[in-house]
């Protein structure tokens, strides 16, 4: 995972404050600010304003903070810790190339050994050459190579978009409606237990952990309370129940690899358990970063369907015009007299430009990652000195909230934005920042696509939904994870579903083509390597 952002919790907060209001009085020294440094944010309370601001605003204060300031990079003086902030997309560029000095590993090995829960021994191996400063290998590298190997365009990606595919099929299947009949569902929660059996099933192999309900649901329950696992204060009270969650989730990956069930799962999985076996990584600790490497998989997908289903129902004209796209790229045929539509996604991905688009703009409109660097040394950026040991931040929100980059429409949810048509009315590619950049750049993007596209392609192609409260109206996302890169939803959505008129006695098939031609997302997509 290669963003990591803050949200708000008052009683952790206020916690994480006294802690590190502390930490901030015995490191004064390396609080004082040079003037060759990015110029300092204001902050309306000392020392704990930005805290309070963030527990306010959360992702949407680095929006205001670069409102304010009108510049390209600032700093801000969190307690225990110096931040500065990229406001500016030929900035964020190179940042991007100085990924040595601008380092992410460090943060992400912390981040993981926190969050997993792993033991003093497996934190050790990790830490060895974490940055890859003396070649290519420690578990933190190759790591990095078994994911990008597992997720790239090819076979080994096919074979997980395929399984995957079936899965979704199976729930539509479910959800379906018989003829002349409607059923009520939390479009969310939904959403989230579909792409969750699916996701994991393709990844995991016939042995998937997740299959018990109780151990996807003890996940979720992790993944809630990350952000008091991150605090680490007082842990047995603020994170009693994920810290349990997490062990029990842990335990059911440990029988899982005992019981030889990474030998039948994906490439992606069999590459990461083989790369830490190679790096002595006990067992336990093998099955503790697992789950941590579930929450790369699993939690933004949701959210992100969630959003692209929700905005297209929504939109006023939207939902039919992405139909047609849909219902004209669909082949029918018969069988035994009853009608099949199959739909392929490769083939809608270079068949259906608006429903492409849409689904771009939905990410630059929800999506709020923060890509996180460490200072390893003292460099210069352009002009601004960058001192070692501080963290710097490239929150996509605000790039992709910049009126003078988007246009006055910026705040407004527009499908066509990504058109082709559209390129001259919008910025660079390198603007769009839903999936970082870079080094960083979100190995597991094509397969997220994919994902998110088959859901809400044929969730549209053959169900009707209407809320049930009468209209449609956007949730509130105050409550946002701390590893979270799509807003989730605060509360759920009731909506009734039916089958699409005309298509009630209609058999589904969804499937894959090769996948060497990628829809090229980011700019990155587009070089040769897609690296």
């Amino acid at each position: 995972m290669s963003t990591i952002t803050i949200t708000s919790d008052p009683t952790l907060l206020l916690l994480f404050t006294g802690l590190v209001t502390l930490t901030y009085f015995t490191s004064r020294k390396m609080f004082g600010h040079d003037p060759r440094e990015p110029p300092p944010a204001p902050q309306s309370i000392p020392i704990v304003g930005h805290v309070v601001g963030l527990s306010r605003s959360s992702f949407n204060y680095y929006v205001d903070l670069s409102q304010k300031t009108g510049v390209p990079i600032f700093t801000m003086s969190l307690p225990g810790q110096k931040m500065y902030v990229v406001t500016s997309p030929e900035l964020i560029q190179t940042v991007q190339k100085l990924h040595k000095v601008l380092a992410f590993p460090p943060i992400e090995a912390k981040f993981a050994s926190t969050v997993c829960g792993a033991s003093r021994e497996a934190q050790a191996i990790l830490a060895q050459n974490v940055n890859g400063d003396e070649g290519d290998f420690g578990l933190s590298m190759e790591s990095y190579a078994a994911m990008r190997a597992g997720l790239k365009p090819g076979p080994d990606l096919d074979d997980m978009n395929r399984v995957m595919i079936q899965e979704i099929a199976k729930s539509l299947d479910i959800l379906q409606p018989v003829k002349g009949e409607s059923r009520k569902i939390g479009m969310y929660t939904w959403l989230r237990d579909a792409i969750t059996t699916a996701t994991t099933r393709s990844v995991y192999g016939p042995m998937n952990p997740y299959d018990d309900k109780a151990i996807a649901d003890a996940f979720w329950e992790f993944e809630s309370g990350l952000m008091s696992i991150l605090v680490g204060f007082l842990p047995s009270i603020t994170a009693r129940k994920p810290i349990a969650a997490r062990k029990k989730v842990a335990k059911a990956f440990e029988a899982y690899y005992k019981a030889g069930g990474v030998q039948k799962a994906s490439a992606l999985a069999l590459n990461r358990y083989q790369a830490e076996v190679d790096n002595n990584v006990p067992l336990e600790d093998i099955a503790r970063y697992e789950v941590g490497g579930s929450i790369a998989i699993l939690v933004n997908t949701a959210p992100a369907a969630f959003w692209t289903l929700l905005l297209l129902h929504s939109h006023p004209g939207l939902l039919g015009d992405i139909r047609k796209e849909i219902d004209a790229c669909t082949e029918t045929t018969t069988d035994n007299g009853t009608t099949v539509k199959t739909l392929d996604i490769t083939t809608l991905k270079e068949s259906c430009p608006l429903l492409l688009s849409s689904y771009q703009e939905v990410l630059r409109y929800r999506s709020i990652g923060t890509s996180v660097r460490e200072v390893m040394e003292d460099t210069y950026l352009d002009q601004w000195l960058l001192k070692k040991g501080a963290m710097l931040q490239m929150p996509s929100r605000v790039i992709h909230q910049d009126a003078k980059l988007w246009g006055p429409n910026v705040d407004a949810f527009n499908p066509r934005r990504f058109l082709p048509e559209e390129k001259p009315n919008r910025p660079r590619d390198v603007c769009f920042r839903a999936f970082g950049g870079g080094k960083t750049l979100c190995p597991g993007r094509h397969f997220a696509t994919n994902e998110i596209l088959a859901v809400v392609a044929v969730f549209v192609a053959r169900l009707e939904m209407k809320p049930v409260k009468g209209e449609w109206t956007l949730p509130t996302t105050l409550n946002t994870n701390v590893a979270s890169v799509v807003m989730e939803p605060d509360d759920d959505i009731e909506v009734e579903i039916r089958t699409r008129q005309g298509f009630e006695d209609v058999k589904w098939a969804i499937n894959l083509n090769k996948s060497e031609k990628i829809f090229a997302m980011v700019t990155e997509d587009t070089s040769e390597t897609g690296e």
